[in-house]
């Protein structure tokens, strides 16, 4: 696998391989491909994982020095999208699969890309005006209150195109002119620099708005109509759902008293039993919310596993996908959905359990 050697994401998957009683998985360390020594060897099964929480890496990729800055999120996603590439042509001729392909990732990490995917296959997703390559352009502050405007939304979320784990991303409220705020964990220093913060704060004025949205607008922003969200025991709420090979597996309910749920920002984890609860107490059926998250994952056709993130609207009769995640399954001590398959099993024993059955029935096919 490609990843760093320190990072709990390598620990969790190598513990999956051991359990499953496979040989120890081999680790790439990102610092090695990133300086051109990506080297796989012939029938492997070369799982990309998350370049993030190293400092050198995140210095390689974003070219800033400290880790926690957000600006350069333009700059690492041409980088890792030169080091996946490079990733799945020493793989490809040494013999080895990927279970990722470098055309799913220049996607999922596009959210324009990404968004215009989704709603060509007719997935439900919020409203954007920047979706796709040929979505409108933003250069500043002036661009995002203008299309907030044109397209009759007082209320939006603008994203870094290219960001994740909510960095850079602001919950934006108009009403009327001059009246705005946005909540977002992004901190600007005195020297006008960024920095993603632990915090959800607000800015109430818009001077301050403007002021953050012309700093990120360099790498790239995403706009999407903000919906209202179902709640629970009175916070919003919403779902990640992690599909592998296809089928949902897991899920898990994050609320927040803030527009971003994000555990890391403050977020909790919520009951599932109680969405299933709401789901069906309206009439809905929950089968049907997972199997939008699957809609949205055969989207990317070349990768393996995804984290969906499934919006229920209020009341919980309706659902729509925010964003679809590459290194989405992130979730420890979570055990598989019933019925999915991976019961009693974490997202990346799921995963290990899930190349295993498509070895065997690609053997199955070859066979005499």
């Amino acid at each position: 696998m490609v990843g760093n050697p320190e990072n709990r994401r390598v620990a969790f998957f190598e513990e999956a391989v051991r359990a499953a009683g496979l040989p120890p998985a081999r680790v790439v360390p990102w610092l090695q491909v990133l300086g051109g020594g990506a080297a796989f060897e012939p029938g492997e099964t070369v799982r990309i994982d998350s370049p993030g929480e190293n400092a050198e890496v995140e210095r390689l990729l974003r070219g800033v020095d400290d880790p926690t800055r957000v600006e350069g999120s333009a700059r690492w996603y041409a980088a890792f999208r030169t080091a996946v590439d490079e990733v799945a042509r020493a793989a490809s001729a040494a013999g080895a699969t990927t279970l990722t392909s470098p055309d799913d990732l220049a996607a999922l990490f596009d959210k324009r890309l990404c968004h215009a995917r989704l709603e060509a296959a007719g997935v439900a997703v919020p409203a954007s005006p920047t979706s796709g390559p040929h979505g409108a352009q933003v250069r500043g502050w002036y661009d995002v209150r203008a299309l907030m405007r044109e397209h009759r939304m007082p209320r939006a979320f603008v994203k870094l195109a290219h960001g994740s784990s909510a960095s850079g991303v602001l919950a934006v409220e108009t009403a009327g002119p001059g009246r705005v705020r946005a909540s977002t964990s992004v901190e600007r220093d005195g020297e006008g620099r960024l920095f993603n913060s632990l915090r959800v704060r607000r800015y109430t004025t818009e001077q301050e708005v403007g002021a953050l949205v012309d700093a990120l607008a360099p790498d790239g922003l995403h706009i999407e109509r903000w919906l209202p969200k179902a709640s629970q025991r009175g916070r919003a709420a919403d779902l990640r759902i992690v599909v592998v090979g296809g089928r949902a597996t897991h899920a898990v309910v994050r609320t927040s008293l803030s527009p971003m749920t994000n555990l890391h920002l403050g977020g909790a984890r919520g009951d599932l039993d109680e969405v299933r609860a709401a789901v069906s107490a309206v009439g809905g059926c929950w089968r049907e919310a997972l199997a939008m998250c699957e809609r949205a994952a055969a989207c990317f056709p070349g990768t393996l596993c995804v984290g969906v993130d499934l919006l229920p609207a209020v009341g919980w009769r309706r659902f729509a996908v925010g964003e679809v995640n590459a290194f989405g399954d992130l979730l420890p001590g979570l055990t598989g959905l019933p019925g999915s398959g991976a019961e009693g099993l974490d997202t990346y024993a799921a995963q290990v359990a899930a190349v295993l059955d498509r070895t065997r029935n690609d053997h199955a096919v070859t066979s005499p």
